[in-house]
């Protein structure tokens, strides 16, 4: 593990000339992603659901950074056609993108469908992004030192690896069991997509953050979601007392984002566990981690019907 624990939003490199794509960036850490990388002089994609709160979150960067180059790009990660629209949409506004943030989700709510049918957190968390990464691939290609980062959260720990028989859950669901599945997804998306870029010889890299217990409206939407669920709540709680500021735990993705020294593969997060600045974490959960890769590989490309291919990526 890393010694030099230091960093912090002033060492953010100057991103200027850069295209940034960030999901959910319309509040909590994807709000302070996207403010941070346009202050630096990156264009900033900021695609959400929201439009409302995502003007709303625009006047708000440009409040401070008045020259802030922002586009809104409508995105609802529960539709795999609003997915196919706002790469349809990005692809043909940039020839190459630098960064992919993919950070939005949603947590600990009660069963539920996206319009495909998939189960919503793992519907949203995982799958979305994973039809918005592999759609958004020739782009990031063709970008010398791209980096592609997923947001997993330190519940990956309680989470199951998806089973190919029943990657929804049915009959099987309970708020967090489906919450730590999809976070575990997230969490071997990161690594499984490093091992393709590496199988591709691409220069573009994965990485993997997670932001630690960070207050932010995740915790509220999900006490919201469930009509107060105790759970819930008691996070909410923890969150408000004792958690990081979302312009805090927002430092992980965003080290893994900019870093100069980081590479592929890397995972980061809050040095004590929860809290602290971002460091390079350690990969643990090793064991069986080829076979969860690869059951997720399988059940993401016949849910979504979309492959993840960079040889052919690299082509287009």
């Amino acid at each position: 593990m890393e010694i030099v624990v230091s960093w912090s939003a002033a060492d953010i490199p100057g991103q200027r000339g850069r295209t940034a794509v960030v999901t959910g960036a319309n509040g909590g850490l994807g709000l302070e992603t996207a403010r941070q990388l346009a202050a630096k002089g990156a264009h900033v994609v900021m695609a959400v659901r929201s439009q409302e709160k995502a003007a709303a979150a625009v006047e708000e960067i440009r409040a401070t950074a008045p020259d802030a180059a922002l586009e809104l790009v409508a995105l609802d990660l529960a539709s795999q056609a609003s997915v196919r629209a706002a790469a349809g949409q990005i692809m043909a506004a940039h020839e190459t993108i630098d960064l992919l943030i993919n950070n939005a989700g949603v947590m600990g709510i009660p069963e539920a469908k996206t319009v495909d049918g998939f189960e919503m957190q793992f519907g949203v968390d995982h799958l979305g992004h994973w039809s918005l990464t592999a759609l958004l691939l020739p782009a990031l290609l063709r970008a010398p030192g791209s980096r592609i980062v997923t947001v997993t959260s330190t519940a990956h720990h309680m989470g199951r690896a998806v089973d190919p028989a029943n990657p929804h859950l049915r009959g099987r669901y309970r708020p967090w069991r489906a919450y730590g599945q999809a976070k575990l997804a997230n969490f071997h998306f990161g690594l499984g997509l490093q091992r393709e870029l590496e199988r591709g010889g691409a220069g573009t890299a994965s990485l993997i953050a997670h932001p630690g217990l960070s207050n932010t409206d995740l915790q509220a939407v999900s006490v919201r979601e469930t009509g107060g669920g105790a759970s819930q709540r008691f996070f909410l709680f923890a969150a408000r007392r004792t958690g990081m500021t979302a312009a805090d735990g927002a430092l992980s993705q965003l080290r893994a984002a900019t870093d100069p020294a980081a590479k592929g593969g890397e995972f980061y997060g809050p040095r004590f566990v929860n809290s602290g600045p971002p460091v390079r974490k350690p990969i643990v959960r090793r064991l069986g981690l080829d076979k969860a890769i690869a059951a997720l590989w399988e059940v993401s490309e016949r849910e979504t019907g979309i492959a993840i291919d960079v040889r052919a990526a690299s082509a287009a």
